[in-house]
């Protein structure tokens, strides 16, 4: 076969404001977990590559100062990064008891399925979809 093939999605990278607290939000609270990371001098950054399920996932980064961009849901560009959950009930609990508020539960009208939004500490929207 000729032409682009494209067979998945390879990594989503996320820059973050405070990279420390995004690393322990990832890691710690999402379930991630920390496969490397190396602070880059000559750019003042850190890059953390995360997995989940050992699958290679996230790219977490730091810049000094980078730019606040318009992140909700309907903005222009990344609406969202949407995770599959089997039972969103607990999904929720465990966010909530980590200090992280959910959305009211919706149902999608195509599937029926349920799912919710939440915030990652830049206010990065994520969605948990029940699977």
């Amino acid at each position: 076969m000729s032409g682009l093939t494209l067979t998945k999605v390879h990594h989503v990278a996320i820059i973050a404001s405070d990279y420390h607290v995004s690393k322990v939000f990832y890691t710690k609270i999402l379930g991630f977990t920390l496969m490397g990371e190396v602070y880059r001098e000559a750019r003042d950054s850190w890059k953390g590559d995360l997995a989940l399920n050992g699958a290679y996932t996230l790219e977490l980064f730091s810049f000094p100062f980078p730019p606040a961009r318009p992140s909700h849901p309907e903005a222009c560009g990344l609406r969202h990064l949407a995770f599959s959950v089997t039972d969103l009930d607990a999904a929720i609990a465990h966010l909530t008891a980590h200090q992280v508020s959910c959305e009211p539960v919706r149902t999608d009208p195509l599937t029926g399925k349920l799912f919710t939004f939440f915030s990652d500490p830049d206010g990065l929207p994520l969605e948990l979809y029940q699977a």
